[in-house]
């Protein structure tokens, strides 16, 4: 074997070291989103995964896959280790090695993926074009609710800035990662050598379509702005340390510094804390959410805040529940719980068997129970305006079907959050991203406030307004405007995206000559 044809090998993932290649084919995905942005390189990873899956056994494409995996998500997800490090206080070595357990697991997706594609399909230019990209899209929604779910990283985030974006209002994420995905098989298609002329012109027809299409779609308003003066808002951004949150000799100081930084914002209608801005439950908040509410009254202001909640309830008196909650006051009314929560941050599964192995199993505010399906929005009436908000705690923001469902026709979204988990790492600026893409799905502005970053004003076509810098004290001030309407994605959410994928997946599957 020459050098040109070893390295051709090696680019096919040939031998034990072509495991790399898979690998960084996985990276490239992650160099696609938030915040580097580059989204030719979602479209290069799929073109090389396909081309390293060719003409694999379905043994030899479940290692490819796995390895593909672990580039992904190893590189994507990596602030994971920050948040059991850091804040979990693990050691490097205890952090490392959960860190890669939870990779190495999330990896088996891919893995599986590849498996089915070999297993089940044949890799005819058709099959290629149509099938890859509908099993791909279906592993990004499997992989959005097995075991409570993790919808990050999905292919389709990168395209916020494409003519693909078009598409978001009404296929949402899943669309965008199927064409996205589509447009990487083609590329592979068109470089092939001995791809046939029939196979390329459908190549750039299926391109073509998609991409001409969503720019088509993209001059199009789904949605409709309500008449009047924009809503005033101001987000407070406390920048509280992590390792100082709950302490309590710090409760005072907090109190203060988000009491001291909304005193010159009452201007404002409405100013928003972030997730659990204030470290008390909410029943031992109350004289000072009530001093607060006073102010907000006479200013014709709406404050809105993340809290903890205690409470019990009717039926089991005796079993009394936290939830992590938003509550409204002042020109403002409404308190939601946060529904879809985070494993080991929020609630310890087994904690019968893993509370007080680690301190990591024993964070703080790690005992929360979700909410219940179909809350109200909050009802807010500021500046003579009133309207509902849709509010979603930091985690729950990367579920589009969850966020489509749940909205409920609201007129302004919101997501609060506590990023100060993830540190410098690329989590608050994924996280950033996937706010947008939701923004853009249902056709709605969207307030986005967080202790330390990334807090942000977000239009309805997904576009940052106004931004905060990060690991700063500040006050984001800026204007929303108020939208009605329904995009066709908050009508039917993620179904016809995924109906089509399956139909797609099992009639190519049929095809079963060999490649021409």
């Amino acid at each position: 074997m020459n050098p040109r044809e070893r390295l051709a090998a090696i680019g096919r993932g040939d031998g034990v070291i072509g495991c790399i290649p898979a690998a960084v084919a996985g990276a490239l995905v992650t160099l696609s989103l938030a915040p580097f942005d580059f989204w030719p390189a979602g479209i290069v990873a799929i073109t090389w995964l396909v081309h390293i899956l060719r003409d694999r056994g379905p043994r030899a494409a479940l290692l490819r896959g796995w390895c593909f995996g672990l580039g992904l998500y190893g590189s994507g997800a990596s602030w994971i280790y920050v948040s059991i490090h850091v804040y979990g206080y693990a050691s490097p070595l205890l952090a490392g090695s959960l860190t890669l357990l939870f990779v190495a697991g999330l990896a088996l997706m891919p893995a599986v993926m590849a498996w089915l594609w070999a297993r089940f399909y044949a890799p005819t230019p058709g099959t290629i074009l149509l099938g890859f990209p509908s099993l791909w899209v279906l592993t990004e929604w499997f992989r959005a609710w097995f075991l409570t779910g993790f919808p990050w990283l999905y292919l389709g985030n990168g395209h916020l800035e494409t003519p693909l974006a078009g598409w978001a209002p009404i296929l949402g994420v899943y669309g965008l990662g199927w064409m996205a995905a589509a447009a990487g098989c083609a590329l592979y298609i068109l470089v092939r050598r001995d791809a046939g002329a029939p196979a390329r012109v459908l190549a750039i027809i299926l391109v073509a379509a998609t991409w001409l299409g969503g720019w088509q779609a993209g001059t199009r308003e789904w949605t409709r702005e309500i008449p009047g003066d924009e809503i005033r808002v101001a987000v407070v951004q406390g920048n509280i340390p992590q390792d100082l949150k709950w302490a309590a000799s710090n409760l005072g100081p907090t109190l203060d510094r988000y009491r001291t930084l909304t005193q010159r914002h009452w201007d404002a209608d409405l100013v928003v804390w972030p997730e659990a801005a204030v470290p008390l439950f909410l029943h031992r908040a109350t004289d000072y959410l009530g001093e607060l509410a006073l102010a907000a009254e006479a200013s014709d202001t709406a404050l809105v805040t993340g809290i903890p909640y205690w409470g019990v309830t009717p039926t089991r008196p005796e079993d009394p529940v936290m939830h992590n909650s938003v509550v409204a006051i002042g020109r403002a009314s409404g308190l939601y719980h946060k529904q879809k929560l985070v494993p080991f941050g929020e609630y310890v599964p087994l904690q019968d068997l893993l509370r007080g192995l680690i301190a990591f199993f024993d964070l703080p505010m790690s005992d929360f129970r979700p909410g219940r399906p179909g809350q109200a929005p909050l009802q807010i009436d500021a500046g003579g305006r009133p309207f509902r908000l849709a509010p979603y705690i930091c985690y729950e923001i990367v579920y589009p079907t969850f966020v489509a469902r749940s909205f409920q026709g609201s007129e302004l979204l919101l997501t609060i959050s506590n990023d100060a988990w993830f540190g410098a790492s690329l989590g608050p600026s994924q996280h950033l991203g996937i706010a947008r893409m939701r923004a853009l799905e249902l056709g709605r502005e969207l307030v986005r406030g967080t202790n330390d970053g990334i807090t942000a004003l977000i239009d309805h076509r997904g576009r940052i307004r106004a931004r905060a810098p990060r690991f700063e004290t500040v006050v984001l001030e800026g204007g929303v405007r108020l939208r009605e309407g329904l995009t066709p994605f908050a009508r039917w959410q993620s179904g016809p995206a995924l109906v089509l994928s399956l139909i797609l997946a099992m009639l190519v599957r049929r095809i079963r000559r060999e490649e021409t």
